[in-house]
């Protein structure tokens, strides 16, 4: 299997996956207003699935080595492999009830409620498995700040609607301002960070030093769990949908090329994500990079997701001044607390 053979090849990997860890969400939004999300993300799954098998049977299969992702299957231990499967169903999860939160509150809401719950999430699950490891002042102090990120995007949202629908009674378009703003988006991106950030501990047993899963073959394994669980999540988000009418399957294809197309381009992004981070992690010698500055990168999905959906989509233009403070406090806050848990590892307790 080829791996990066240099320092920069490593950062250009990184890079890629942080963009497309940011922007994968964007194609949902790119798919169309009446586009749900639950028939956008049956195009996703088969993406994640058709990107993940490519990366695979192509720069998986080559590489000075010899080892190829048939011979990393081959090798892995099937719970490794059972592991990796339950990794991507349990993430795969949490991506559904994100996109079921930017569906009611715009990219520039759920992302930072949902990334930045996944990496206290994660965080925390880091320093029960390894006391001492980071810093737990600069890590409380990172967890706080995305926490508190997290409050002040629900205070953007719920403060931008209101205003809105004040308008709306100002124009007579509607009687009551009451009654009318749900807090459903905003709990569900909640619930979303826990999943995302709880799947960790599965990776981490797919992937055992002696006998787990490569790079290419944990991104097809977990491509293999994203696709079944998708349509049995979607069962229940069609019937008991968590927005809107119920939805029937002969929907899907009613749907234009171009909302097909999109979520095949967001399952691309996705899997590309994962992909850059499970092969730098792999890399060695002078193409190694340190855990934190891969954790960097990573993280710095969750920011240029929330810019997407401020500048591309402008998901709160319009907004007064009161909310436009909130946003902006809110992405400080997302940047400092990101800041704050990237480099807690570094200033760990001796």
């Amino acid at each position: 299997m080829i791996l990066p053979s240099t320092f920069i090849f490593s950062i250009l990997l990184l890079v890629l996956g942080m963009v497309s860890s940011g922007l994968w969400t964007s194609a949902f939004k790119a798919s169309g207003t009446k586009w749900r999300f639950e028939l956008y993300y049956f195009d996703f799954a088969i993406g994640v699935f058709l990107a993940a098998v490519a990366a695979a049977l192509t720069v998986g299969s080559l590489g000075w080595d010899g080892f190829s992702f048939i011979d990393d299957i081959r090798n892995a231990g099937k719970k490794q492999e059972l592991y990796a499967i339950l990794a991507g169903g349990v993430l795969n999860l949490g991506n559904m009830l994100l996109l079921g939160a930017i569906s009611m509150t715009g990219i520039a809401v759920a992302l930072p409620i949902g990334l930045g719950t996944a990496l206290v999430v994660a965080a925390i699950v880091g320093m029960i498995a390894n006391p001492g490891s980071s810093n737990t002042l600069l890590m409380g102090a990172g967890a706080f700040c995305l926490l508190a990120a997290s409050a002040v995007a629900s205070m953007a949202f719920k403060t931008n609607t209101m205003n809105k629908l004040i308008a709306l009674v100002q124009q007579g378009k509607t009687k009551s301002t009451k009654k009318h703003f749900s807090a459903k988006g905003l709990l569900l991106a909640g619930v979303a960070g826990i999943l995302m950030g709880g799947y960790l501990p599965l990776l981490d047993l797919a992937r055992d030093p002696d006998i787990g899963l490569g790079p290419y073959g944990l991104v097809v394994m977990m491509s293999v769990g994203i696709g079944f669980t998708t349509f049995v999540y979607n069962l229940f988000f069609m019937n008991l949908p968590v927005q809107g009418k119920v939805v029937d399957f002969a929907e899907y294809f009613k749907g234009n090329a171009r909302a097909h197309y999109m979520g095949l381009v967001g399952g691309f992004l996705f899997t590309a994500s994962l992909l850059a981070g499970f092969v730098v992690s792999k890399a060695e010698g002078p193409a190694a990079v340190s855990p934190v500055l891969a954790s960097a990168f990573s993280q710095g999905g969750a920011i240029i997701g929330t810019l997407a959906g401020l500048l591309v989509w402008k998901e709160f233009e319009g907004a007064d001044s009161k909310v436009k403070s909130l946003v902006t406090s809110m992405l400080v806050m997302l940047v400092v607390g990101i800041a704050l848990i990237t480099v807690a590892p570094i200033y760990n307790a001796k």
